[in-house]
């Protein structure tokens, strides 16, 4: 079966994503806002941010909202946060499944 666009993220789009939750973000803020949230477990590449930036404008699941020479701003959507709250909702339902056989 074919998984639809953006069904289940990444672990670091699901922290783009997060950081955005905050406010308006540039690429720079939003590889500091990864490391610091996850004590340098999630580090963010310039491809693998930029190459999530892309789809997620694409994707309207974020906007941009300021450009100053190279650096570009954006900020989350509406259909951005609905996404990032199915997505935490589906990672829930993953950690009780697996904490229900981690029991056992």
């Amino acid at each position: 079966m074919a998984k639809k666009a953006l069904e289940g993220l990444t672990e670091s789009m699901f922290y783009v994503l997060m950081g955005f939750l905050r406010n308006e973000m540039c690429g720079t803020d939003l590889v500091e806002f990864a490391y610091n949230k996850t004590k340098g477990r999630v580090s963010l590449g310039p491809g693998t941010l930029y190459t999530i930036l892309a789809r997620f404008e694409e994707e309207k699941i974020i906007k941009e909202t300021a450009v100053e020479g190279r650096k570009r701003t954006y900020q989350i959507t509406e259909k951005g946060i609905e996404l990032y709250k199915t997505e935490l909702a589906r990672l829930k339902l993953c950690v009780l499944d697996g904490e229900s056989e981690a029991l056992k």
